[in-house]
C-alpha cells in the first residue's frame, strides 16, 4: 500500500472518529432543575457582586449579594447570566471591567448554588436543555426583581449581559423594563441547544450580539447543527432592530467576552446607553 493510500486511509478513519465522537451523546450530573422560591433565592444569595469605587468607599468591592456592604450613591446595574462552568474566572473578569473601566456594578446569579443542580456536557436532549433555560430564566426574572429592592441601583439603567447559556435567557427575557441586553456566544436561532429560539426582545431594543465566527457551538461549523440553517450569529433575529448591533469575529473560540476588541465595542454600546 503506497504512503498516499496510507495517509488517506488514515484520514477518512480520523473524521469517521471524529464524526462518531461529535454524535456521542454527552453526560449529566445532578438532577434538580426546578425553579422552586428555594432555589431561586440561594442563587440570589451566592451571586458574584462587584461594586465600583466610587459606591464602595474609594475601592472596588466584590463578594456575595448576601454580603453586600451598606452603599452610598446611585449608580447602573448589569445583571449577568454566566454559562455552563457557572461564574467561572471569564465571568468575573468581565465583571471587574465593567466596575473600573465603566463604573457600573455588576451581579452574577450563581445557578450552581443549588444543591444537585444538573450539569452537563454537550451534546444531551433538546428536551433537558430546555428544562436548563426555564430555571435560567426565572433565576434571571428573580435577579432583576430582587436588585431592584437595592436603593442605590438606578432603575433606569438596569442592564442585562450573558454568555452561551445564560445569553439564551437573555435573549428570552419578554420584560420591557431593562435598559438593554448584551448577548455573547449565542446565535438567537434555532439549533441543537434550543427547540426554537422564542426570543423576548422588543422592536426597538438596544441588544448587542457578539459571536466568533467559527464559534464551536452555535456556528455551522458544529456537527450537532448539521441539520439546520444556522447562520451563526443573531443577525437575521434582530434585523429590524434600528438599536440592534451585530458583532461576528473572526475566530473559533466560544468564550469571547473579555477579547479586546469585544470589550472596546461593548464600552461603546454601554456608553451609549447608559450616558446617553
Amino acid at each position: 500500500m503506497g504512503v498516499s493510500r496510507v495517509l488517506l486511509l488514515i484520514a477518512a478513519l480520523c473524521c469517521t472518529t471524529a464524526a462518531l465522537a461529535a454524535d456521542k451523546p454527552g453526560d449529566t450530573k445532578g438532577t434538580v432543575l426546578e425553579p422552586s422560591a428555594e432555589n431561586l433565592a440561594r442563587t440570589w444569595a451566592k451571586a458574584n457582586l462587584v461594586l465600583p469605587a466610587a459606591l464602595a468607599g474609594g475601592r472596588r468591592w466584590e463578594g456575595r449579594a448576601e454580603d453586600a456592604p451598606d452603599v452610598i450613591g446611585i449608580a447602573p446595574l448589569v445583571v449577568v447570566m454566566h454559562g455552563s462552568s457557572g461564574v467561572a474566572p471569564a465571568v468575573k473578569e468581565f465583571q471587574v471591567w465593567l466596575a473600573d473601566e465603566l463604573g457600573a456594578a455588576s451581579v452574577a446569579p450563581d445557578s450552581l448554588a443549588i444543591s444537585d443542580r444538573l450539569t452537563y456536557t454537550s451534546p444531551v436532549d433538546v428536551a433537558t436543555y430546555e428544562r436548563v433555560h426555564a430555571l435560567r430564566l426565572a433565576e434571571l426574572d428573580h435577579a432583576l426583581k430582587a436588585a431592584r429592592d437595592w436603593s442605590w441601583v438606578d432603575r433606569q439603567r438596569l442592564v442585562m449581559a450573558g454568555t452561551s447559556e445564560g445569553a439564551v435567557a437573555v435573549g428570552r427575557y419578554a420584560g420591557k423594563d431593562v435598559a438593554a441586553r448584551l448577548i455573547y456566544s449565542w446565535s438567537c436561532e434555532d439549533n441543537y441547544f434550543v427547540t426554537a429560539p422564542r426570543l423576548g426582545i422588543g422592536p426597538k431594543e438596544p441588544v448587542l450580539n457578539a459571536i466568533s465566527a467559527r464559534d464551536p457551538y452555535f456556528s455551522a461549523a458544529n456537527p450537532w447543527n448539521k441539520d439546520r440553517a444556522v447562520t451563526g450569529s443573531c443577525a437575521a433575529a434582530l434585523k429590524d432592530d434600528p438599536r440592534a448591533e451585530v458583532m461576528v469575529i473572526d475566530a473559533e473560540v466560544h468564550t469571547i467576552l473579555n477579547r479586546p476588541e469585544v470589550r472596546d465595542r461593548s464600552a461603546r454600546f454601554l456608553r451609549g446607553v447608559l450616558n446617553p
